[in-house]
């Protein structure tokens, strides 16, 4: 089996908290190693994070605030198998989302 560490998605977030942010290939399992979420702006925002079963995803964040010109590291060890899916969005385009993990094939 080959292990690649790799970023599973980074840029800017969508409005829609439902975007998917990354599917897991098929006959691969991936593990969410880390997550930054960054607020750029001026102002607070709040964010949602969810992982699992695509039209299913568990919540990891939900509407969860973060401040001014500020980040939230999340150290995390999530298992997702094929199909699994990240989502997530905020209430502004200001906050980006960098999450990096390992995929096994």
């Amino acid at each position: 089996m080959a292990n690649t560490i790799k970023p599973l998605f980074r840029g800017a977030a969508t409005t829609t908290t439902t975007t998917v942010l990354y599917t897991v290939p098929a006959s691969t399992t991936s593990v969410v190693t880390n997550i930054c979420v960054t607020n750029t702006a001026a102002s607070s925002a709040t964010f949602t994070l969810g992982m699992g079963t695509a039209g299913a995803n568990a919540s990891l964040h939900t509407t969860t605030t973060i401040a001014a010109n500020s980040t939230v590291y999340i150290d995390i060890k999530q298992a997702l198998i094929a199909t699994n899916t990240i989502t997530g969005g905020a209430s502004a385009v200001t906050v980006s989302f960098h999450i990096s993990g390992v995929e096994i094939a």
